[in-house]
């Protein structure tokens, strides 16, 4: 079991763009003032050269391209519809947004299965229809070595899923509320929390209550993981929203987006270095649009690849 993979997929927008489905529910989205010329000619522009530095720096990075129609606003996220298990599992999962149900692809699970050992596809889209969701690794922190679910509930993230999810996994849940500095519950697990094969970013403060916070870190705690504080304000510059990976090399890399970078201090760069490379990657206008960072735009596959 790795807890970081050495596989990566990017799905490359063809619409991407202020999606107001999501919108009440993500506080990090913005609508700018760009036309969707402008919108999509920035945002292929960054996410073309997060491709050319995530191989630059030796990651292996699949990439499909989004399919023109139906217009997909969020494609770029495909971190949200799928995740893919050491086990063969492939789990698909309920969106909330209905144009975001729209991006689960069976061409690209169909792709993978040429190339990977996929045993099982479980499809858990059906909750929808009772208006139940649980948005994959935006709503799960998995850390797979000791097999710990993490993740903050909200609109997004359902309850009795998890369990359900766990239970198909046989993963130990740890759930809890986190609130962002307006008291309201934060949409995804991952833009508050990032965990490595050593170290747990994760943002103390959203934690509210004290039973549910000590839970959580000393669970970080005792799986071995160093805990490195964030503030609701690095949250706000998605500092939460990062990914660990290891490259053909065996390098491990700390995968983040510039702004996020730019809002670390000294002690907690120099803390995530002695495990990581770190890489910064500028993604600032489709994370200003999307409300999701670079961690969100990276499905990690840790399916093993057939002889």
């Amino acid at each position: 079991m790795q807890q970081v993979t050495d596989t990566i997929l990017l799905i490359r927008p063809a619409n991407f763009g202020y999606n107001t489905e999501t919108a009440s529910s993500n506080a990090f989205q913005n609508n700018v003032e760009l036309s969707p010329n402008q919108i999509k000619d920035k945002s292929l522009l960054e996410f073309d050269k997060v491709v050319k530095q995530l191989r630059e720096n030796f990651i292996n990075v699949i990439v499909f391209d989004d399919t023109i129609s139906p217009i997909k606003p969020d494609a770029i996220f495909p971190n949200n519809w799928a995740s893919y298990h050491h086990d063969g599992k492939v789990l698909l999962y309920p969106m909330a947004a209905t144009n975001r149900r729209l991006e689960r692809r069976t061409d690209i699970i169909n792709y993978l299965s040429k190339e990977f050992e996929i045993s099982e596809t479980i499809d858990l889209s059906h909750h929808e229809k009772k208006g139940k969701y649980l948005e994959s690794t935006g709503s799960i922190i998995f850390d797979h070595v000791n097999k710990i679910a993490y993740a903050c509930l909200s609109e997004r993230t359902n309850k009795e899923l998890l369990l359900e999810v766990c239970d198909l996994l046989k993963y130990k849940p740890i759930h809890f509320n986190a609130l962002d500095d307006k008291n309201k519950a934060i949409y995804h697990t991952n833009v508050m929390m990032c965990i490595t094969e050593n170290t747990a970013i994760v943002c103390l403060e959203s934690i509210k209550d004290a039973s549910e916070k000590k839970i959580v870190t000393d669970s970080l705690t005792r799986s071995g993981h160093q805990i490195i504080d964030i503030s609701l304000k690095q949250v706000k510059a998605l500092a939460g929203n990062m990914l660990g990976v290891i490259n053909k090399m065996g390098d491990r890399i700390l995968v983040m987006s510039k702004t996020a970078h730019e809002s670390l201090n000294t002690d907690q760069i120099n803390n995530i270095s002695e495990h990581s490379k770190i890489l910064p990657l500028d993604v600032s206008t489709i994370e200003k649009i999307g409300g999701g960072s670079i961690r969100c735009m990276i499905a990690e596959i840790f399916l093993q690849k057939k002889p």
